[in-house]
């Protein structure tokens, strides 16, 4: 079997198998066609490529200056297509399986004050040609702030999951699996303003014998809702008329804002796992060490004896 064969028959067993998301697939043709292409170079593929070869990989990845992180994600991929190539009979060993990797740096994500947050979520609001832009940027901000969701579920939301002034509301998040989240008040609010505006536009569409739109934040792109990419763009925006550092904002830092500001006003670790939609805990403790920071800086900043 060739080199393409095996990537291609492994990305759709995950994907048959996880439900993986194009975005997951596409970072493991591009770290699985890396470690074929620096084979390649060696005279080797995937299925004459020995427990040598693997560690020489992580070498050279390491000599290129690729971030702990990076080379964890690469031999993480390298790993399972050779778990993959075994259980499959496609090589008779695996010689991945006793290579350690190296480990991961423990970075704090970035996130937002209720501050920044505020300013944002006012910047939003104002911003747009038309009133119908700015319902929907208003749209958006609350429901991203409210729910923390990743920006993937909140542009893909369907329109049936807005219907009827819902209080919570019917995530599909990675691999398929669904979650509740509930809606603050003015995300709520938001929510019915915004619904009311698309829908006549919708209806003017349809006019005009266009099809109505699935989506609740409908687009004429080819996925038919607004994009990733076009969502980043307007929170950049947003950033900039609100006075807060563009470098500092993404749709990410709004969900880091989201849970770290729950954490700092008592809510559990368990109950944020849930309402992120992480499968391991262990991934929602990173924001613990977001509240220590900030509580150190309380007391370096406030206790009477901070400068003795």
């Amino acid at each position: 079997m060739t080199t393409t064969r095996w990537t291609s028959s492994f990305l759709d067993a995950i994907a048959a198998e996880r439900g993986a998301a194009a975005n997951t697939l596409a970072a493991y043709q591009r770290d699985l066609d890396h470690f074929s292409d620096w084979l390649g170079d060696q005279g080797h593929d995937f299925s004459s490529a020995q427990r040598t070869d693997v560690e020489g990989y992580m070498i050279y990845c390491d000599t290129q200056g690729l971030s702990k992180a990076t080379r964890a994600r690469r031999l993480s991929a390298v790993k399972q297509l050779y778990r993959f190539a075994f259980e499959e009979g496609l090589r008779q060993d695996n010689p991945a399986v006793q290579i350690s990797g190296p480990g991961r740096d423990k970075r704090l994500p970035k996130t937002l004050s209720t501050d920044e947050v505020d300013r944002l979520l006012i910047a939003a609001s104002a911003h747009g040609r038309s009133l119908a832009d700015r319902l929907r940027n208003t749209c958006l901000m609350q429901v991203l702030y409210a729910t923390g969701m990743r920006v993937t579920e909140l542009v893909s939301l369907p329109i049936s999951a807005a219907r009827g002034d819902p209080k919570m509301l019917l995530v599909r998040g990675k691999g398929g699996k669904e979650r509740m989240v509930p809606l603050s008040a003015p995300a709520r609010m938001a929510l019915v303003e915004w619904v009311v505006a698309r829908d006549k536009h919708d209806d003017l569409a349809q006019t005009k014998g266009k099809p109505a739109s699935t989506f609740l934040f409908p687009s004429r792109g080819k996925s038919g809702h607004l994009t990733r990419h076009a969502f980043y763009m307007l929170i950049k925006e947003f950033a900039v008329d609100a006075g807060v550092s563009p470098a500092s904002v993404t749709p990410h830092t709004l969900r880091h804002a989201f849970a770290t500001h729950l954490l700092a006003n008592g809510a559990d670790l368990r109950s944020i796992q849930t309402l992120l939609g992480h499968a391991d805990v262990a991934t929602t403790e990173i924001y613990t060490h977001v509240l220590e920071e900030r509580l150190k800086e309380l007391v370096l900043q406030h206790h009477p004896m901070a400068d003795d």
